[in-house]
């Protein structure tokens, strides 16, 4: 099996995670997409050996790469927006390879969205650029640890756009695809909890009528359909021992419901999800720590946890 690993912003950590996790022996085959000299010079400040090899590889000290060149050279810990289009470019690519069946999935590695929509292109994540790529009408984020999955009915808007971005078709899109893509966790029928979008999830419609008017028709609908639903439930209670009880991922409204829960809980230990995808797709849960960047002191929690998640989700991809 290749998975792709798309290195993300070169300033960042991304080189120095492919770099140390190369150093023992691996089951899988990592085939690095990411300029050379950029591994390279920052195995020097690792001082950590490095062979590249353009054939797959699982040797210690060796990685296997995919040559994809910057437009100027990378300083560690500095953004250069000049840089931008190769951070995609390692995505198209790497989508493409999945696409033509070269390689099992990508493993994306931390990108800096304001130094890409700084250099005039307009980006909002990887989430979203995937799904374009693809041609993919709907995709679903999911962030995972040991203990909690949270998805997402919207993904990178500001707060003041959320509300008019879930609707009853978008949501019954999120929560189809997450019915159906959890058979990749091992888990048929999911019991997903859906969380409210106002405070008391709505209070009846006094602090908000979204519940009402959207949400609530959605689950009764699907319910109907044989979707194992409950909500929509208020996010302050949602997060509960007892209310997570027997429950197997939560459905936030919007990133920041969800997402600071399932962090304080596994910070470095998680991993993102892409769902409804046409390959797999994970990747860590942090930024690009660019005054990390050449240092060596970094945790590879995240990327264990994203590697872990993309075997478990490729040894279930072919199960009917």
């Amino acid at each position: 099996m290749t998975i792709a690993f798309t290195s993300g912003e070169p300033s960042g950590i991304g080189p120095d995670i492919a770099i140390i996790h190369a150093q023992k022996e691996r089951e899988e085959n990592l085939l690095v997409y990411c300029d050379p000299d950029v591994l390279i010079n920052r195995a020097k400040q690792l001082n950590l050996p490095i062979t590249l090899k353009e054939n797959e590889t699982r040797k210690a000290s060796e990685l296997s790469i995919f040559q994809v060149k910057t437009d100027v050279e990378v300083d560690s810990g500095v953004l250069n927006p000049k840089n931008a289009n190769y951070v995609l470019e390692m995505i198209r690519k790497a989508t493409h390879d999945c696409l033509e069946g070269q390689c099992s999935g990508i493993l994306t590695g931390p990108i800096n969205k304001a130094v890409i929509n700084q250099s005039g292109i307009e980006f909002s994540g990887h989430t979203e650029y995937l799904a374009e790529l693809t041609n993919t009408p709907k995709t679903v984020m999911l962030l995972a640890t040991d203990q909690l999955r949270v998805a997402l009915a919207t993904t990178h808007l500001a707060l003041n756009e959320v509300s008019n971005n879930i609707t009853q078709e978008s949501l019954s899109k999120v929560i189809t695809i997450i019915n159906n893509d959890f058979k990749y966790f091992g888990i048929k029928k999911p019991r997903i909890l859906v969380c409210g979008l106002n405070p008391h999830a709505g209070e009846n419609g006094y602090l908000g009528d979204e519940e009402i008017t959207t949400i609530i028709p959605v689950i009764d609908k699907l319910k109907k359909a044989g979707f194992n639903l409950t909500g929509p439930v208020p996010a302050d209670t949602a997060f509960t021992p007892d209310s997570l009880k027997n429950v197997d991922v939560v459905l936030a409204m919007y990133h920041d419901q969800g997402l600071p829960v399932l962090k304080a809980k596994g910070f470095k230990n998680a991993a993102n999800i892409t769902l409804g995808l046409p390959f797999i797709r994970t990747s860590v849960d942090h930024g690009t720590a660019l005054n990390l960047a050449g240092t060596g002191n970094i945790s590879l929690g995240s990327f264990e946890t994203a590697l872990s998640y993309f075997n478990t989700l490729s040894g279930n991809v072919s199960q009917p």
